[in-house]
């Protein structure tokens, strides 16, 4: 009798973690065993030195639809300690986090996307938070970041229709980083991490550190992480490092992840 398929992939691609969602047959629909096994592959990602990157896309025609009603109601909670539900959208990777999304993302599985630094896209996929439509609101995250990423009266729509939303809409107004072909999110979003890869890992990752909590800070509070995250930097020898590779013309060594 053959094992079963992992619910999740993992693949190492260079600098990149691939972490691929695997239950196309449930339409990669979140359960516990999806949750913790998400979870772990952050884990791996932050714990390689070598990995600088991770991409989260899905097996099959679509991304995510989002938590898996027939094993909530059987008793299963798909929440991780530590990371929330799906095991990333409370705390997902200290590394940059790419969402590679074909055909559909909805609810949950759109709130994964979220969780990610940048959303890569095919054409003609679907997003959508309908928890309004089932009694429910969405408590994944999408309410509190769809306000700050697109305009207000958009993000309201969204919610309080439930109706989905095309991709071609939601690149215009700046939530999704790059439009791909049908097919080609995972190769677009690699050549998106092709970018990232080259650069300072300490840098990255002090950078998506004040990203994410920019938001919370009051204007002191601010400047005050800014500089003691920026003595870190002037610590290490990479600040160094980048300026003589920029005077020498070559690529820099990092030695700082």
């Amino acid at each position: 009798m053959s094992e079963p398929e992992p619910v999740v992939l993992s693949e190492r691609r260079g600098h990149v973690l691939v972490v691929t969602l695997n239950r196309p047959d449930a339409r990669n629909a979140i359960n516990a065993a999806l949750a913790e096994a998400l979870a772990a592959a952050l884990d791996e990602l932050d714990a390689e030195p070598e990995l600088l990157v991770g991409i989260v896309t899905g097996a099959g025609p679509g991304f995510c639809a989002g938590m898996d009603l027939k094993a909530f109601a059987a008793g299963e909670l798909p929440w991780v300690e530590g990371r929330g539900f799906a095991g990333i959208v409370e705390r997902g990777s200290r590394k940059p986090l790419i969402a590679a999304v074909e055909g559909f993302a909805m609810a949950g599985g759109f709130e994964v996307a979220l969780a990610c630094d940048l959303i890569v896209a095919a054409r003609g996929t679907r997003f959508a938070i309908p928890e309004v439509k089932r009694g429910l609101f969405a408590a994944a995250g999408a309410l509190l970041r769809l306000p700050v990423r697109i305009p207000y009266h958009v993000a309201a729509e969204m919610a309080l229709t439930g109706e989905p939303f095309p991709a071609e809409r939601l690149y215009e107004l700046g939530l999704i980083n790059r439009l791909a072909d049908e097919g080609e999110a995972l190769a677009t979003a690699l050549e998106l991490a092709a970018k990232i890869t080259p650069n300072s890992p300490l840098s990255l990752r002090i950078t998506k550190e004040v990203l994410e909590r920019a938001p919370d800070w009051t204007r002191e509070q601010a400047w005050t992480a800014q500089r003691e995250l920026f003595d870190q930097i002037m610590a290490a020898p990479d600040a160094l490092e980048g300026a003589l590779a920029f005077a020498q013309k070559r690529e820099a060594n990092w030695q700082t992840h």
